[in-house]
């Protein structure tokens, strides 16, 4: 027989309720926050590089051969990334981080101390392996343990993780460099600033091996691995004590039972060779690094310098640039589950392309060669403004709405393999705008643009056309 309360015990039993779904809420942000750091140092140590590239050209001599040790870390992340979904389904999600932690500690002293330019590209090699690990494993993971109707803006905290790695990258760059009197090949403590600049990432590395210690594994390796009673607690801690944990598991247990190990050949169908959701989810990954993004954070400070704005002066401008792109990020984790995926990404797509083209039209202006470079005051503040603007497109939409996906698009049964292919298949376009660049620019700074803006421009059809919103559902029904 139902009692029904009276009113009196109707309104305090409410904030009793409000008060412990804030709780179980404030829980899953730690979660997912711990998680994204992986995120972060993916961001930081990606980016690290941006400050480092002139004192490295300086120390060993390789000119624009540079470029090779900047890509060689996107080559790692290629392969860290095709490895972390297997790697997650068999030693679990918690256990991958962890490693990845190592990996980035690792990398930070060996790059920091290099013998030479080849050592120093085997580290960045190291580092590029975990920055593939964490691109793969903190989405997943925050995809399976975040409560379905707060799951976009969870998912956005990896985005939002990165573009705080890249910012404070940018901000411990230019602090170094002032500390070593504005030379970026100047001494602290017997090391070059850019030693410094390398190395500081261990510092985070450490801070994500013990977070990562403290937070619980995900629900569906528990579920997978026959650890029953820790998922039902996990479940509970993440989604209230009210959810049916009976039913969630069985739900989990039913999909594991249908399921079976990802494997390359699950991949496998479709007149093209994949299924169309794999290559859809390859090209959403590849179009959001045929725009040219990285060129800001990995070249900038040398794209600027090479117009005739001091090093300092360029270290804080790309310090700039990644305050707008935390700006966008925090406008796309507003918007992405209000608005949905596939509108964000629209509307980042046409400014995107406007953007480009504007400083396209604004290098058109540059006059001279190498480093000698120099573009008229008016050409150049458009040139940083539409830069910018580029950025803050890319953050509130593409930026976000692609790792976003990534964690939700596939169906269960080859989500883990998928979602790594995706990944590599970015990181290897990532490798080819990075390694390109300079090449291209000393050929040609406005072209080179305009071919960045064609492919924003042609995202557009391809998203109106072929990509799937995946707001509101839960990750069960993507079939």
């Amino acid at each position: 027989m139902s009692v029904t309360k009276p009113p009196a015990a109707r309104r305090a039993a409410a904030p009793a309720a409000s008060a412990a779904g804030s709780e179980h809420l404030a829980h899953v942000v730690f979660i997912t926050a711990a998680a994204a750091l992986g995120g972060f140092l993916f961001g930081y140590d990606s980016s690290v590089i941006n400050g480092a590239v002139s004192g490295i050209k300086d120390r060993f001599g390789v000119g624009d051969n540079v470029s090779w040790v900047v890509a060689s870390a996107l080559l790692g992340s290629a392969v860290g990334a095709a490895m972390a979904g297997r790697f997650a389904d068999r030693w679990g999600r918690i256990r991958v981080m962890k490693i990845a932690a190592i990996l980035f500690a690792v990398s930070s002293v060996g790059s920091a101390l290099p013998f030479s330019v080849w050592d120093l590209t085997f580290w960045r090699v190291f580092g590029g392996a975990a920055i593939g690990i964490a691109s793969v494993i903190a989405p997943a993971y925050i995809a399976e343990v975040a409560p379905t109707a707060y799951r976009g803006r969870l998912a956005s905290f990896q985005q939002l993780a990165i573009v705080l790695g890249i910012a404070v990258s940018q901000l411990v760059n230019w602090a170094i460099d002032k500390g070593a009197g504005s030379d970026v090949r100047g001494h602290l403590g017997g090391l070059e600033a850019w030693q410094w600049m390398l190395g500081a990432c261990l510092v985070p590395a450490v801070i994500y091996f013990v977070l990562a210690s403290v937070i619980p594994e995900s629900p569906r390796f528990l579920v997978s691995a026959g650890r029953i009673e820790e998922a039902r607690a996990v479940l509970r801690d993440v989604e209230g004590d009210a959810v049916d944990t009976g039913s969630r598991i069985s739900e989990i247990r039913e999909l594991i039972a249908s399921d079976h190990k990802p494997r390359f050949q699950d991949l496998l169908g479709g007149r093209f060779g994949l299924l169309p959701v794999v290559w859809i989810g390859i090209l959403l990954s590849v179009f959001q690094q045929l725009v040219g993004i990285n060129v800001i954070f990995y070249y900038s400070s040398i794209l600027w310098q090479s117009v005739g704005i001091d090093q300092s002066s360029s270290l804080l401008i790309s310090f700039s640039s990644s305050v707008i792109n935390i700006v966008g990020t925090l406008i796309a984790i507003a918007c992405i589950d209000r608005i949905g995926r596939k509108p964000l990404a629209l509307i980042g797509s046409a400014g995107m392309a406007v953007s480009l083209g504007t400083a396209a039209w604004a290098f058109s202006y540059a006059t001279g060669s190498g480093s000698h470079v120099t573009i008229p005051d008016l050409q150049g503040t458009v040139a940083l403004v539409a830069a910018n603007a580029f950025v803050l497109f890319f953050a509130m939409s593409w930026g976000v709405v692609v790792w976003v996906m990534l964690g939700e698009m596939f169906p269960n049964r080859v989500r883990a393999a998928a979602l790594s292919l995706a990944a590599s298949a970015q990181w290897i376009a990532n490798w080819a705008i990075t390694v390109s660049f300079p090449r291209m620019s000393s050929w040609n700074l406005s072209a080179t643009y305009i071919i960045y803006a064609v492919f924003a421009a042609l995202s557009i059809p391809f998203v109106a056309r072929f990509v799937r919103e995946t707001k509101g559902k839960r990750l069960e029904e993507m079939g």
